[in-house]
């Protein structure tokens, strides 16, 4: 089958969104590791804007911490707390909203992760190591042959551009900065929004999503912990059933504790899975998730990277 699959920088205005919202969240549970944190971040051209709920006694400067990243950037903030009405379900152990998490492991590749993403994600990092800026990839595949490959990142001349992705990738087809070479990116040629990166940041589009971001949030936001939970359950049937293809779906309601669905899809077959805590305690404590870096889940994708729910 034909697949395609992308992958964008770590300065791309979508990832600095979500690098900055991770970052911040990082901030809050260092100070706090009982912090409940759901922010969104919206940036560009000169501008940031950082706003959701928090409740934390952590006392952290925001404008800070962005200018760690951006340092020339002004930044605005409208922050509140958590709804108390959504507290009184997370408090008594519930999931903090509704919703489907989805998680996904092949034999394609050893990270378990498809290929043509795989693909995508190699060349970027190693664009990247060359072009520290704004950039964006695409690898289309049919079975093991790569028909076209499109790069464009910031500050690159094309004729070397087009080297460094030959000497990664061989495919029938390049697009390599197919709308001209060009120096203005990031935040100063185009808006980022945290969260617009889903497909990116979870198995590319040949695997659903269910639609909740995972940058900014603490563990008790299901759409995050349960997409873990779900990868490491993957990772697990396909080791234990020496299976190819594994799909995993949990589905929550908010304040309730255990999902109301949780099946594997192993070769095609469905089953319902029940060896695992999989309420948001349970899970936080099952991988052993406490205030870690997630800054670093924002940059390269959440998954295939050795993160806790890999192994």
């Amino acid at each position: 089958m034909i697949r395609t699959s992308e992958f964008v920088s770590p300065h791309h205005p979508d990832k600095l969104c979500d690098r900055i919202a991770d970052k911040l969240l990082d901030a809050y549970l260092c100070g706090d590791s009982r912090s409940r944190v759901a922010l969104e971040v919206l940036g560009g051209h000169g501008v940031l804007h950082v706003t959701g709920e928090v409740t934390s006694n952590a006392k952290i400067v925001i404008e800070d911490i962005v200018h760690s990243l951006l340092p020339d950037i002004k930044v605005q903030t409208n922050i509140t707390e958590q709804s108390s009405e959504i507290a009184q379900g997370v408090d008594s152990g519930g999931a903090g909203d509704q919703g489907i998490m989805v998680g996904y492991a092949t034999r394609e590749t050893p990270s378990f992760m498809p290929r043509e993403y795989e693909l995508a994600r190699s060349l970027c990092k190693t664009l990247f190591s060359h072009y520290p800026f704004d950039g964006k990839v695409q690898v289309t595949t049919s079975g093991k042959r790569v028909l076209a490959v499109v790069a464009s990142f910031q500050h690159s001349k094309t004729a070397e551009l087009l080297n460094l992705v030959q000497q990664e990738i061989q495919a029938d087809e390049y697009y390599i900065n197919p709308a001209g070479e060009w120096n203005l990116g990031g935040f100063d040629a185009d808006t980022g929004l945290s969260g617009r990166k889903i497909v990116i940041d979870s198995y590319g589009p040949r695997v659903s999503v269910g639609g909740g971001s995972f940058s900014g949030k603490d563990l008790t936001k299901v759409d995050r912990s349960g997409a873990y939970m779900a990868r490491k359950i993957a990772v697990d049937y396909l080791k234990k059933e020496n299976a190819e293809e594994v799909r995993v779906e949990l589905a929550y309601a908010i304040g309730k504790k255990n999902p109301l669905r949780a099946t594997a899809l192993v070769d095609g077959v469905e089953r319902v899975v029940t060896e695992y805590d999989l309420s948001p305690r349970g899970i936080h404590s099952f991988l052993d998730l406490g205030a870690g870096s997630f800054f670093e889940t924002a940059e390269w994708g959440h998954f295939g990277n050795n993160f806790p729910w890999d192994n």
